[in-house]
């Protein structure tokens, strides 16, 4: 059984909603894969995957718009892109994540692994290795907004660009069950920009979408995954860069906690919940993606490319 939790800025927070709902109701991963800020909520779940994760994430986020990951004002954010080129230091994410994650892959009692872009390859990158936080710190590594991370010589940026929601990642490591987090973003309608950056968003949106497509569309019939529902709570714009506001991110994962919730007692996890379960109620059950049926195990898949730590597989 696999999480993989995609990318999305400060919508993210969605995301810790549907993890305590996956915790609430019995399902313990044997895999976790995520890229940009999936990778921040992935590393955790993968810590510890229990209710003291999702507390913890929970605070992570409620503290996000008054840290100082972001800070400064419109004078220094514009000398910082005049001498460097990106908006913002990494240092005080830096300092986050060193505070709530592992210090390395191999500590994390979870397998997990998250995705970067390499510059000079124009690549993919995996890491699932070695030192956590630079590892995560480059897949978060959003393009203008935050500087390229250096890795043994070579350069990375935000793993979205290249891998927004890496289904199929978990597939090759031998996933068969996938439970897919996304922020709400991929079925809404997209329209032409106003504006230069704007512009630039679509034409990003426009290729997350086909690639994340793409990935469903090639799964094994063997291949169960469910895309996990939202809920309400992402109604913020998909043109906009208000990346800092971390406005209403309680709101969003209570939301998306009571939709997974809903959704994953309708279709039956087939993992008996904790003891200590609590479900969520609501009155109508969000949509979500429909998913095919679980079926016994495939045959296992060839083993990952070189340069992948072997971390186990998942069911």
């Amino acid at each position: 059984m696999a999480f993989v939790l995609g990318g999305g800025g400060v919508l993210g927070a969605a995301e810790v909603g549907m993890l305590g709902a996956l915790l609430d109701a019995g399902c313990r991963p044997d895999l976790v894969v995520g890229t940009s800020v999936g990778a921040i909520n992935g590393a955790v779940v993968a810590a510890d995957p229990t209710a003291a994760a999702i507390g913890r994430l929970t605070e992570l986020w409620s503290d996000l718009g008054s840290s100082e990951v972001f800070a400064g004002g419109p004078a220094k954010r514009l000398a910082t892109v005049v001498q460097h080129g990106y908006l913002h230091s990494n240092a005080p994410l830096r300092r986050m994540l060193h505070q709530h994650l592992a210090a390395t892959f191999e500590e994390l009692p979870v397998p997990f692994q998250c995705v970067a872009a390499s510059i000079e390859r124009a690549a993919a990158h995996w890491f699932g290795q070695g030192p956590l936080v630079d590892a995560v710190l480059a897949s978060c590594a959003v393009p203008a907004l935050l500087p390229p991370v250096k890795i043994d010589g070579e350069h990375y940026v935000d793993g979205g660009l290249i891998d927004s929601t890496p289904v199929g990642r978990a597939v090759a490591l031998g996933a068969r069950t996938v439970y897919v987090l996304h922020v709400g973003r991929i079925e809404r309608p997209l329209r032409p920009g106003r504006w230069p950056w704007e512009a630039g968003l679509v034409a990003f949106e426009i290729a997350r979408r086909r690639g994340f497509a793409d990935a469903m569309a090639s799964l094994p019939a063997e291949v169960a995954v469910h895309v996990l529902p939202v809920g309400g709570g992402n109604g913020a714009p998909l043109l906009g860069l208000r990346y800092r506001s971390a406005a209403g991110v309680r709101r969003r994962i209570e939301q998306a906690r009571q939709a997974t919730a809903e959704y994953l007692e309708r279709i039956g996890t087939g993992v008996p919940p904790p003891a200590s379960s609590v479900s969520a109620t609501s009155a109508e059950p969000a949509s979500a993606a429909p998913s095919r049926p679980p079926v016994p195990p495939a045959p296992p898949a060839p083993p990952a490319p070189p340069g992948i730590s072997g971390s186990g597989r998942a069911r």
